[in-house]
């Protein structure tokens, strides 16, 4: 993987199987180690944390990804490793459709790539997440909702062991945290102000700046 710092990472316990030939799916590549998965499903809101009794939420628009780089995403296990396929050698391809980012692999190649098989097919392994960049996001402060409108490029799609991986929440927490901080530092601000003592008994210098803070802390909280 290489070393970018904004890499965003995210698993909602979209399936990830070897299916059979038997099972009659129509495969992407004709190999004895065959898997197939999601990666990631569109305009789904899913909770990604929970702070002071509120719980904020993330959706990825359905065009989220036109335009995104995609030419040379790799498969890995836990985002981490050598890759168990490549997009530019041609054992893993990638769709995008109006639901999904859809994943499919050859790994047939290496040894490691077959043990993954084998741990796939045996339902070891059950799960997919995806690294990416993102371009463009917005967020809904009645919702408390992120929504993840241009993807700038795929780095990688991991086969994870637990869908809800620390890595996960760490790098959605990351997007909130100036949204939280915004938000109580305006709780504080509406607190003191309604309190006794409060903004109204302040010296008129004191009010004019708290009241611009206020609205400095609006427009940052609109403005993400």
């Amino acid at each position: 993987m290489p070393i970018v710092s904004n890499i965003e990472y995210r698993s909602m316990a979209a399936p990830l199987t070897a299916p059979t030939p038997s099972e009659g799916t129509a495969r992407r590549f004709e190999s004895t180690h065959y898997v197939e998965g999601v990666a990631a499903r569109f305009d789904q809101p899913y909770e990604i944390y929970e702070f002071d009794g509120n719980k904020y939420y993330e959706r990825i628009d359905p065009g989220a990804l036109e335009g995104a780089d995609l030419s040379d995403v790799i498969l890995l296990f836990d985002h981490r490793g050598k890759p168990f396929a490549r997009r530019s050698n041609g054992t893993l391809d990638i769709a995008v459709d109006s639901e999904a980012l859809r994943v499919y692999a050859d790994l047939s190649r290496t040894e490691a790539a077959r043990e993954l098989y084998s741990e796939i097919g045996a339902g070891l392994i059950t799960a997919m997440s995806w690294g990416f960049t993102i371009r463009e996001h917005s967020y809904d402060k009645v919702s408390r909702t992120f929504t993840i409108r241009k993807i700038k490029k795929v780095y990688d799609v991991s086969a994870v062991t637990f869908p809800a991986n620390p890595e996960t929440s760490i790098s959605a927490r990351s997007l909130l945290d100036g949204v939280i901080e915004a938000e109580r530092r305006s709780r504080r601000h509406d607190d003191a102000r309604t309190s006794p003592g409060g903004i109204e008994n302040l010296p008129a210098t004191e009010v004019l700046a708290r009241r611009r803070q206020l609205i400095k802390l609006k427009s940052i909280i609109g403005g993400i």
